[in-house]
């Protein structure tokens, strides 16, 4: 059942990707966007990710399955490990764009954005925080006051899985 909103998903797009890839799976965005839509009534998605040159396939995916993609530029260290903290992109957004939304879904579970989610839930503007992961998020989330706007991610497994698509029996893609 399609629920009609005029909710806004601010996406914390490494904190989810590395949470779903801890529990042994890889997040199918496609399908993803749709559930926001779906369950939430998320009419505009916002994604917030590193930008790395070599990953364009990738932000052409994600924006042709209806995520508005917020570029942060990213840092190689010397380890050759890359770093492209969205945090705060995610908060400016939000209040940028609170006067445009009727509830914020926010997808994380960084306890960074505790003060963001406690003001939303605060000015009644929080519908859920989605959690990619029940068993391992920040404690900061976890305070009796959040408890009714927690959701899940760990369960979706088998409606949000990116599966890879085989050969058919005839041998052709």
């Amino acid at each position: 059942m399609k629920k009609k909103g005029n909710n806004f998903a601010f996406i914390d797009s490494q904190n989810v990707n590395l949470a779903i890839r801890e529990l042994g799976w890889r997040l199918d965005f496609r399908k993803f966007r749709v559930y926001l839509k779906e369950k939430f009534g998320v009419s505009k998605a916002f994604l917030f990710i590193g930008f790395v040159n070599s990953n364009n396939e990738l932000y052409t995916a994600l924006q042709e399955a209806g995520f508005i993609c917020i570029f942060k530029p990213t840092l190689t260290y010397k380890d050759g490990t890359t770093k492209g903290n969205c945090d705060a992109e995610l908060v400016l957004e939000a209040m940028i764009q609170y006067p445009n939304y009727d509830k914020a879904v926010i997808v994380t579970g960084d306890g960074d954005f505790y003060c963001l989610v406690k003001y939303l839930m605060e000015q009644d503007k929080l519908k859920n925080v989605l959690i990619p992961n029940r068993l391992k998020f920040s404690a900061l989330l976890k305070w009796k006051m959040f408890r009714p706007h927690l959701r899940y991610m760990n369960d979706l497994e088998p409606k949000l899985a990116y599966k890879k698509k085989g050969p058919h029996k005839d041998g052709t893609l």
